[in-house]
């Protein structure tokens, strides 16, 4: 596997974008440019990546492509048919995004969110991406999700079987699918499933952790990796049976030392478990 987070440098040529990932000892990355990127600097990009080989892993099309509001989901349509396409441009691992939600909140839970109509509404909106835009190289993922779909493995394989497009894949972020003191306790066996249903159609995944809190109600927290109770040995184990290039990304930390931690506390449970990451 590869592991990989931000480079948190500005102004940043595809020689120093290199450099800091290097300094960061990253094989893997987020997407360093926008859509709006000419061929040349897309091109500069992706040939410095391959050079030093590191793997693009993402791009984020963040947003909501089923809102009910009509003019926010056609944006968010566009967005993600963009974002997409310079994944392909690229040649990322993967584009990503959530389902979206049915509620004003464009990540946030719904008590439509987990029904069929909106199943069959997120069918539609990632057939309707995938086919404008028809990428060659890349794929279209839904991150997994507490309280969206796909929320659970089996739900993902659902989505698979109902979007049927080749170009439809899997992201995994076993985090946000821990939302229970069931699945908490238990997270080493559902990460465990993950993998065994969903393992080639994985992509990237990302690196948190999750800690309950000992207060009522249940109180569940997303923090850096080391600091809670993700099984960390279980998931890299599983990371290391699927292609080497599948990246782990680091994320939503609040500064450089906290990337730095983290990223050490991973590459100490990988060196545990006896699995290598490049």
């Amino acid at each position: 596997m590869r592991l990989g987070g931000p480079v948190l440098g500005e102004g940043r040529s595809p020689d120093g974008w290199i450099e800091e990932l290097r300094d960061l000892k990253y094989s893997a990355a987020f997407c360093p440019v926008g859509p709006d990127a000419d061929d040349d600097t897309v091109r500069a990009y992706a040939e410095a990546a391959k050079a030093a080989d590191v793997v693009i892993a993402e791009v984020g099309a963040w947003s909501n492509p089923i809102s009910p509001n009509e003019n926010e989901r056609t944006a968010a349509l566009e967005r993600c048919k963009e974002r997409l396409a310079l994944a392909d441009r690229i040649g990322a691992r993967c584009c990503v995004n959530i389902s979206g939600s049915r509620g004003e909140q464009w990540d946030g839970p719904h008590p439509d969110n987990l029904t069929d109509g909106t199943f069959d509404l997120v069918v539609e909106s990632v057939r309707e991406i995938i086919d404008a835009v028809r990428p060659a190289r890349t794929f279209y993922t839904l991150e997994t999700m507490p309280w969206t779909f796909p929320d659970s493995p089996d739900s993902y394989l659902r989505l698979i079987e109902a979007i049927d497009r080749d170009r439809f894949a899997v992201h995994l972020d076993p985090v946000n699918l821990v939302c229970s003191p069931r699945r908490y306790f238990r997270n080493g066996d559902l990460i465990r499933e993950c993998f065994d249903k969903l393992g080639p159609h994985i992509k990237s995944c990302h690196a948190k952790d999750v800690l309950l809190a000992d207060e009522l109600t249940t109180h569940i927290d997303e923090v850096r990796p080391g600091m809670g109770k993700l099984d960390y040995a279980v998931f890299l184990t599983e990371l290391d049976r699927l292609d080497p290039d599948v990246p782990l990304l680091l994320e939503h930390l609040g500064s450089p030392v906290e990337y730095v931690m983290a990223a050490t506390y991973v590459r100490s449970v990988a060196k545990q478990v006896g699995v290598a990451i490049r």
